[in-house]
Formats: C-alpha cells, sequence, structure tokens
C-alpha cells in the first residue's frame, strides 16, 4: 500500500479555472489585449503562472510586458482567488479516507506558494495536507521532479511508497520524471484522453476511485480493471 499521495491542485483538488481566467483577463484588458474564453484557458494553465501569461498574451510579447502582466494578474488573483474556486465533488470524503488510513497526503503546484497554501488551507482547513508545496523562487515548475523529491524529503518517505495523482499531461511528465506511477483524474482541466495520451499509469474517473487504487494497490486494481473490462 503507498504510505503518501502527493496531489496536483488546479483540476485535481479544484477547480479553479474560472478565478484564474478572471484575474488573467482583468490584466490583459487592462492592458488593451485580447482576453480568452474559459474553455481556453484550459490548455493555457499547468506550467506555471509567468507561461500561462506569456500564453495568455500575443506571440511575441518582450519580456518586460509579460512581467507587468503578470504583476496584475497576481494583484488580480489575490482579490479572486476564491470567488468561484471550489473543491470536485467527493475530494474532501477522498483525502478523509485515505488520511484515515494511514496515507500522508501532500500537494505540489505550479501555483506560487503564496496562492498555493491560502487556497488548500482555506478550502480544506489547516493541517489537513502534511506539506502544501507550490512554486518557489529558484526551483524549476513541474514537470521537474524538484517539487516532488522536496515533499518526500520533506516528510522522510521513500518514493517507493509514494503515488503522484493529476490531471494533465504535465503531471503524468512529472510523475515519471520522478520515478513514480500517476493516476489521471478524468474530471480535470485536460480530461481523460490527453492523460491516457501521456501515458497516466491508471485513469480515475472519480475520487473515490483513487482511494480504491491506492488501498487494494495498483498491480491488483489494474488486473481488476481488466477483469471487469
Amino acid at each position: 500500500m503507498m504510505t503518501l499521495a502527493i496531489f496536483d491542485l488546479d483540476g485535481t483538488l479544484a477547480n479553479s479555472i474560472y478565478d484564474l481566467a478572471d484575474a488573467v483577463n482583468k490584466a490583459l484588458a487592462d492592458g488593451g489585449f485580447p482576453t480568452h474564453d474559459y474553455d481556453e484557458y484550459r490548455h493555457l494553465v499547468g506550467n506555471g503562472a509567468k507561461k500561462l501569461i506569456e500564453r495568455a498574451l500575443p506571440g511575441g510579447s518582450p519580456p518586460e510586458l509579460r512581467d507587468k502582466i503578470h504583476a496584475a494578474f497576481s494583484e488580480n488573483y489575490r482579490a479572486c482567488c476564491l470567488d468561484k474556486t471550489k473543491l470536485y465533488d467527493g475530494i474532501p470524503e477522498l483525502i478523509g479516507r485515505l488520511r484515515g488510513e494511514g496515507v500522508l497526503c501532500a500537494v505540489a503546484s505550479n501555483k506560487p506558494d503564496e496562492f498555493s497554501r491560502y487556497i488548500v488551507e482555506s478550502l480544506f482547513g489547516k493541517d489537513v495536507f502534511s506539506v502544501i508545496r507550490g512554486k518557489r523562487e529558484g526551483t524549476p515548475v513541474k514537470p521537474a521532479p524538484d517539487i516532488v523529491y522536496s515533499i518526500a524529503a520533506e516528510l522522510g518517505c521513500d518514493l517507493k511508497n509514494a503515488v503522484y495523482i493529476g490531471d494533465s499531461d504535465v503531471d503524468v511528465q512529472t510523475a515519471h520524471n520522478a520515478g513514480l506511477e500517476c493516476i489521471g483524474c478524468a474530471w480535470g482541466f485536460r480530461g481523460e484522453e490527453e492523460l491516457s495520451r501521456a501515458g497516466a499509469d491508471y485513469i480515475a474517473r472519480k475520487p473515490q476511485e483513487i482511494a480504491d487504487i491506492i488501498g487494494i494497490g495498483m498491480e491488483n486494481f489494474a488486473l481488476n480493471r481488466k477483469e471487469r473490462l
């Protein structure tokens, strides 16, 4: 059985796409640039705030402009990051079950560390996750495995007993770069097709399946799924 479950945040634990989009769109509109529909943001997010701004701006925008829009986005997001962001149905019950079975739960996000901690603790309360880690200066964003290594080191956990859970190809790559198996969340921003194409080891179509995969063992779950199919 796994003893450490590391979760992505946006699109995995919480649907944050509307607040992210609103904050970026306000920064773009205030700067005189075109905005984007909510659905477009599902493919703009995933690689950190700076990459989000780069993708949202017209191609070829200079670094100083990207920095200016990024600063405006950060100010906007600080004010609205919990206006529309909600946990996905079944997530609180999932985390409660895992913790009740002795599994440590952690968050590894490309969202800036300040926002990651604030949002997770606001939605779940404090002390639910053993570690909440967002993007910090000097640390590469996912899919670099550094954030996974740092979480395991802080908790004193062997990565052989850890699993990574996320909703995008970035998460699958992060898991595999760290030597972990990945459980893909089909309800997230990118969907089951992208997760399968990226090589997710398992696909969960609802949160409870994550607990089943971890609880009965990944190998057995895979065998049981094949039998059901």
